[in-house]
C-alpha cells in the first residue's frame, strides 16, 4: 500500500460523491430526448467541457506526458489539426444536423443513404468505440499497480461500476455535467502536478530548459521533414489531425451527441470552438509536464517498470506528492477514466437503440424505449468491463491507432454524402468496404505512421464509392438531404 488514509479518503469521497451527483438527473426523464440529449437544456459552455472531457482520457493523462517524456513536444502540431477540423466541421456538418429532430449522427446517412447503411455505420461506431474504450478503461489498471503496488483489475471494475451506475440513472444530463466537474479537478491536478515539478526540480524552469536542449531538443515543436513512416510531423499533424478530428467530431456519436444536445446551431458551434482552445491548453500543460518529468527523472529516477513510460507520471504522483494532494491528483486521474466511460455508454446506448433497433411503430410507446436505453447502457457497460481487462500496451497511441482504423471510411462515408450527390447506398457500402480495407493492410503490412490513417481511410472510401456509383446504374436512389428527420 503506497497511499495514506488521507489519500485513500479523498478517492473514496470523490467516487461516492461524482456517483451521487450523477444519479440525482434521473428526475424529470420522460422520454429519450430526456435520456440522449439532456433535453436541449445545456448551456454551450457545460457542453464545451464536457466535449473535452469526452476526448481526453486516462490515455491522455498519462499518455501525453509519456510522448514528451521519451521524446518532446511534436504531438502539438496534431493538436493545431484538431483546431483546424473543429472550423471546418462548424461550416460542413453542424448545419446539416441541426436541419431536423436527430439523436445519432446515423439518422443523417439514414436520410441520404437509407436504413441499411445507417445500420452499417452505427455498427461500426460501436465495435470501434467498445475497442477504444476498452483501451481507455484499463490504462486505470495503470495507475492503481503504481498506487498500490499491485497489478489489480479491482480498480476496472469499481470505476466502470460508479461509472454505469449513475449514467444508468442520470443519462445525458448527468454526462454532461460530471463532465464539468471531472474536467475541472484532472486540470487543477495537473496544474498541482506542474506546480510541484518545478519546485523539485532544482534550478527550476532554467534547469527544465536547459536538460531539455542537451537531450536533443525536448522543447521542440515543429518538424516540418514529409516522411509518411513517422507520426508527428508539420505535415501529418495538420492534415491528419484535421482528418482525425473532422472524424471523431463530426462522425463519432460520442461527440456529436454533445453537439446535438445544444440548443441551438449556433450554442452548438460555440461549444465545439472554445472546446478547441480548452485542448490546446490542456495538451501543452500535458507535453510541458513530460519534459518536466524527464529532467526531475534526470535529478532522482523514477521507476519505469520494463521501459513503460506511461507509468512514469503515476509513479511521481505516489513517490514524491505529499499526503491529500496525491489523492487529489489520483482522484484527476480516476475522474478522466469516469468521465470518459460514461460518455461512451450513451452514445453506445443512444446509437444501439435509434439506430439499430428503433422501426417504425416501436417508438410509439416512449417509456418502453426509455427503459430499453437503460438496459442498452446496462449491457455495453459489461462490454467495457471486460474488455478493460486487455493488455493494449502504450496506451495513447493504441487507442487513436484503432479509432483511425475504422473512423477514416466513416468519414468517407459522410463526406460522400455531403459533396457527391450522385452517389448511391451500393456504392457508399463499397466504400466503406475498401476504405477499411486499405486501412487494415496500411497497419499490418506498411509501415504508415497512424496520423495519416483517417486521411487514406476517408480518400479511399470517397473515391471508391464514387466510382461503384458510377457503374450502379441500377440504382433509382435519389438522396434527400433537405427534408426534416422523422
Amino acid at each position: 500500500m503506497r497511499l495514506s488514509p488521507l489519500d485513500l479518503a479523498i478517492l473514496a469521497g470523490y467516487l461516492a460523491g461524482i456517483t451521487l451527483f450523477g444519479i440525482r438527473f434521473r428526475r424529470g426523464q420522460r422520454d429519450i430526448r430526456d435520456y440522449f440529449l439532456g433535453g436541449r437544456s445545456a448551456p454551450w459552455w457545460a457542453l464545451a467541457f464536457s466535449i473535452v472531457a469526452t476526448e481526453t482520457s486516462t490515455l491522455t493523462i498519462i499518455g501525453t506526458p509519456a510522448l514528451a517524456f521519451a521524446g518532446n513536444l511534436g504531438f502539438l502540431q496534431l493538436v493545431l489539426g484538431y483546431l483546424v477540423g473543429r472550423v471546418l466541421l462548424s461550416l460542413l456538418f453542424i448545419p446539416r444536423y441541426f436541419r431536423g429532430e436527430f439523436y445519432t449522427a446515423y439518422q443523417l446517412i439514414e436520410k441520404r443513404f437509407g436504413g441499411r447503411m445507417k445500420s452499417v455505420a452505427a455498427t461500426t461506431f460501436l465495435v470501434t468505440r467498445a475497442l477504444a474504450e476498452g483501451v481507455r478503461i484499463a490504462a486505470i489498471a495503470k495507475v492503481v499497480s503504481v498506487a498500490f503496488g499491485t497489478d489489480t483489475r479491482l480498480s476496472v471494475v469499481l470505476v466502470m461500476g460508479l461509472t454505469l451506475v449513475y449514467t444508468f440513472e442520470g443519462g445525458m444530463k448527468a454526462v454532461i455535467w460530471t463532465d464539468v466537474i471531472q474536467l475541472l479537478l484532472y486540470l487543477t491536478g495537473s496544474l498541482v502536478a506542474f506546480l510541484l515539478l518545478l519546485h523539485r526540480i532544482p534550478g527550476g524552469w532554467a534547469e527544465v530548459s536547459q536538460v531539455a536542449a542537451a537531450a536533443g531538443g525536448k522543447l521542440r515543436v515543429f518538424d516540418f521533414t514529409f516522411n509518411l513512416t513517422r507520426p508527428y510531423t508539420f505535415w501529418s499533424g495538420i492534415l491528419g489531425g484535421t482528418f482525425l478530428t473532422m472524424a471523431s467530431h463530426g462522425a463519432d456519436q460520442s461527440i456529436v451527441q454533445r453537439l446535438l444536445a445544444a440548443r441551438s446551431e449556433r450554442q452548438s458551434v460555440a461549444a465545439l470552438l472554445a472546446s478547441g482552445a480548452i485542448v490546446l491548453g490542456q495538451f501543452v500543460l500535458f507535453l510541458v509536464l513530460g519534459v518536466m518529468l524527464y529532467t526531475f527523472h534526470q535529478h532522482a529516477p523514477l521507476g519505469v517498470a520494463r521501459g513503460d513510460a506511461d507509468r512514469i507520471f503515476p509513479e511521481f504522483v505516489v513517490r514524491e506528492m505529499p499526503a491529500g494532494v496525491k489523492g487529489l491528483v489520483l482522484a484527476a486521474i480516476g475522474a478522466v477514466a469516469m468521465s470518459n466511460a460514461s460518455g461512451s455508454l450513451n452514445s453506445m446506448a443512444a446509437s444501439s437503440v435509434v439506430d439499430l433497433y428503433s422501426r417504425r411503430g416501436r417508438e410509439a410507446d416512449a417509456g418502453r424505449v426509455l427503459r430499453l436505453s437503460r438496459w442498452a447502457t446496462l449491457l455495453w457497460g459489461g462490454v467495457l468491463l471486460l474488455l478493460g481487462m486487455v493488455r493494449w500496451g502504450p496506451v495513447l497511441e493504441a487507442g487513436l491507432t484503432i479509432a483511425s482504423i475504422t473512423f477514416g471510411s466513416l468519414l468517407g462515408l459522410f463526406l460522400l454524402g455531403f459533396f457527391n450527390r450522385r452517389a448511391t447506398p451500393n456504392g457508399a457500402l463499397a466504400g466503406m468496404i475498401a476504405g477499411l480495407a486499405i486501412l487494415l493492410y496500411a497497419k499490418f503490412f506498411t509501415s504508415l505512421a497512424w496520423t495519416w490513417f483517417v486521411l487514406l481511410g476517408a480518400t479511399t472510401t470517397y473515391l471508391a464509392g464514387s466510382l461503384v456509383s458510377l457503374l450502379d446504374h441500377g440504382s433509382g436512389w435519389q438522396p434527400q438531404m433537405n427534408s426534416d428527420a422523422h
